[in-house]
């Protein structure tokens, strides 16, 4: 790895070090792992950009690929289902684009906002771009079947255990990060690929 590359990761950890008062104050709405899984999607960020920009390349074995992706589900689940007790969850809402609206307007406190909005999109990136790895020939109608099925489920056994609410406008979000997985799959696999079998 070039030294550009390794600059560019330290420095990173740098600013996100920096920004560890936010991230703490996301420990008041989520569960602490909340600190660690936005420091994953940060420097894996990071790292993909720095070497798109030098035009490097990164070879991983499917099975670490696996790997990396059941680890990051049971991180995601735990954010999901373990939540502070001092919130409530149960509420219902079937109506497209209630919740969004709610935050846009800015009737809570703005980093709430934006990791609510972002979190639902971004979070669920890496499965549209897991789901076009493992597949031969993606297809985009099989992955929003696949998607809507899983979030549903994840959504209803939220409600059903009070460990969140049941909101239409989460499974929105919610596939628009695995469909933004799908579209930029094309220019991650210009540097993440996948080790052949035999090597």
């Amino acid at each position: 790895m070039k030294t550009s590359i390794k600059l560019t990761i330290f420095f990173s950890q740098i600013l996100y070090l920096t920004l560890m008062p936010i991230w703490m104050k996301l420990t008041q709405y989520l569960h602490p792992l909340v600190i660690g899984v936005v420091w994953f999607c940060w420097t894996f960020f990071i790292l993909l950009f720095g070497l798109w920009m030098t035009k490097e390349k990164i070879a991983i074995s499917k099975g670490i690929l696996n790997l990396v992706t059941i680890c990051y589900s049971i991180g995601l689940l735990i954010l999901l289902f373990f939540r502070p007790e001092n919130q409530y969850y149960g509420s219902i809402n079937l109506v497209p684009f209630k919740t969004i609206t709610f935050y846009l307007e800015g009737r809570v406190d703005l980093l709430i906002a934006i990791y609510n909005l972002g979190a639902n999109i971004g979070l669920f990136v890496p499965f549209g771009v897991y789901y076009c790895f493992v597949k031969d020939k993606p297809r985009i109608g099989q992955l929003l079947i696949i998607s809507i099925f899983s979030i549903a489920m994840i959504e209803g056994a939220q409600f059903v255990t009070k460990r969140g609410s049941l909101d239409i406008d989460d499974l929105i979000l919610n596939l628009l990060g695995v469909f933004i997985g799908y579209l930029v799959f094309p220019v991650l696999k210009k540097v993440l690929v996948l080790k052949e079998k035999n090597n």
